[in-house]
């Protein structure tokens, strides 16, 4: 069984393409087994739980609503050559992401890290939901199987908090600067989102190298 982390951040939109695209990687060697695992990251902790407006969050980032809007026309159109929809515009918050880690976390008690991730994904990207909105976080963890009572009592605690903090800090820690990254077998690291091919590739090697006993 060959492992892959997948350390990204939902609200990252190559993380949105990357995940995608390591699918496709999967997909293109099915004699290979692996266990997928979603590793946090803070691609914004400096947002509060509360989140932000999303205008006054890209002037801070990027000096203006204008300017990232013509950098997101490139990353809108990657995400559409892979069937997924970035629609820019309706974005009108941007959250912290600490709840949906936690959500994540919580949906791999019950094999659905990946659906969950996926959900919270298209919420934000595709139809401008505000992830900081436990309504909202709630809401997607019913369609992802959950319990959506036991998901919000959870929500309003402390739960798991520190465990997704300290997960988060430790990528940095361990010199992750950009997201999403790729491990492969606990030994190889893969940054950005490549093609499925150059993932596939990357699967090989681990299969061959660090999990001879996977194939």
């Amino acid at each position: 069984m060959l492992s892959i982390d997948m350390i990204s951040d939902v609200v990252c939109p190559w993380c949105f393409i990357g995940k995608r695209r390591l699918e496709q990687a999967i997909e293109l060697r099915p004699a290979v087994s692996v266990q997928l695992r979603f590793r946090p990251y803070f691609l914004n902790p400096w947002v509060p739980r509360e989140g932000m407006a999303r205008d006054q969050y890209l002037t801070a980032k990027f000096g203006s609503p204008e300017r990232y809007r013509a950098i997101a026309k490139r990353v809108a159109a990657a995400a559409a050559a892979e069937g997924l929809i970035y629609a820019v515009d309706k974005i009108a918050r941007q959250p912290n992401t600490l709840d949906c880690h936690r959500l994540i976390l919580w949906a791999g008690e019950i094999g659905k890290a990946g659906i969950m991730k996926q959900r919270l994904m298209e919420i934000y990207f595709s139809e401008g939901g505000d992830l900081s909105d436990h309504d909202v976080l709630v809401r997607a963890a019913a369609q992802c199987g959950l319990d959506a009572e036991t998901v919000r009592e959870r929500l309003l605690g402390n739960r798991d908090i520190d465990a997704v903090g300290q997960e988060a800090n430790s990528a940095r820690e361990q010199g992750i600067d950009g997201v999403p990254c790729f491990i492969f077998g606990d030994a190889i690291a893969v940054q950005g989102a490549q093609s499925p091919e150059y993932l596939a590739q990357a699967i090989d090697r681990a299969a061959r190298e660090y999990a001879p006993s996977g194939q």
